[in-house]
């Protein structure tokens, strides 16, 4: 569905002309790679392990609430495959918690699935949550959270338990900031059983560990974020506003991560990128949907709109992609300034 514009044919051609000029020229005056100014705030539902706002100067808003639950995982055994033995290491989990958290991050790697984490998103103007729209868009905010790998395994309670965490989104700008920012507050109870054992938590909600452990580190782990982007002839914009999408000739949702916090700093070159792309999807632009505007015969046709035909070039996705994830490019903008929202 395109978005609701009132700009007539000849000012959506007049608007793709300036967006289309080197160097462009944008209808409220910022660069090409500028965001519109946020402001964000977290915790402010009080029945979720974690939620977070997003809001534009215009009023448009983004909430997302996280909620966990612990479920019994599936086909899950407590065998000699996969429980090793504990002789020496008994002493020495009971002993010191630290050694407990280590032991089930370790056993945690790889257990995780896509199943433990479920998107949910509501549309004003839609009344069907299995609309197309609406499937489409939790689906790929989906993709990008499952993709990375690592929030599911933070999921593994032990053997035979996960949590499940429920992401609702509401409405519809920003979702993929907003959710990160949601993940980024989101809480978990305290385990204080072992991990061949059925969970047990501490009661004392102020000993909850965060989802993501904040550090002053830049190779800790963070949620996965989606950028929209934009093409308007050779040019690429970021956070486009409803009027641009109205005129653009490609869209392209760009998911990315940090870089494993396996990977040392000694093994990465000096300048090396910190982000790394998880899922790349291409969205029909609103002008592909909308029908060409037509003149009258015999009348000159200058100014009519007429949306761009065809595919999406090859050398536009490569550099969408590439002003995203390289040094110091768009991606490692964004992450700063989430971080910066978000004091952990």
């Amino acid at each position: 569905m395109p978005p609701s514009t009132l700009l007539s044919p000849s000012e959506l051609s007049y608007l793709h002309t300036s967006l289309s000029l080197d160097p462009p020229i944008r209808p409220d005056a910022r660069s090409p790679t500028t965001f519109r100014p946020l402001v964000a705030e977290t915790d402010l539902l009080p029945t979720t392990n974690g939620s977070a706002r997003l809001c534009f100067a215009d009023g448009s808003e983004a909430i997302v609430g996280v909620k966990a639950e612990v479920e019994r995982t599936v086909g899950a055994s407590n065998t000699s495959d996969n429980v090793r033995s504990h002789d020496d290491e008994d002493t020495k989990m009971h002993s010191a918690e630290e050694n407990m958290d280590e032991e089930r991050g370790r056993q945690a790697r790889g257990k995780g699935q896509d199943s433990w984490i479920e998107v949910t998103i509501d549309m004003p103007g839609f009344g069907r949550d299995d609309d197309g729209v609406v499937v489409f868009l939790a689906q790929m905010l989906q993709e990008g959270l499952v993709a990375d790998g690592g929030l599911r395994d933070r999921l593994w309670i032990g053997w035979g338990w996960h949590w499940k965490i429920y992401v609702d989104v509401y409405p519809l700008p920003l979702l993929s900031l907003t959710t990160h920012l949601a993940l980024l507050a989101t809480k978990l109870p305290a385990p204080i059983s072992r991990i061949d054992e059925d969970p047990l938590f501490n009661d004392d909600w102020d000993a909850a560990e965060p989802l993501y452990p904040s550090s002053s580190s830049e190779h800790t782990a963070k949620p996965p974020f989606t950028l929209l982007v934009i093409s308007v002839g050779d040019n690429i914009f970021f956070d486009p506003s409803r009027e641009e999408l109205a005129v653009a000739d490609a869209v392209c949702a760009v998911t990315v991560a940090t870089i494993a916090a396996t990977v040392s700093i000694g093994k990465r070159r000096e300048g090396a990128p910190k982000l790394r792309l998880l899922s790349l999807r291409t969205i029909d632009p609103p002008a592909r949907l909308a029908a060409a505007a037509s003149t009258n015969e015999g009348e000159d046709d200058q100014g009519a709109w007429r949306p761009a035909r065809g595919g999406m070039k090859r050398g536009i996705v490569g550099k969408m992609v590439k002003k995203v994830l390289e040094a110091g490019g768009v991606g490692e903008e964004v992450m700063t300034g989430l971080e910066g929202f978000y004091d952990g």
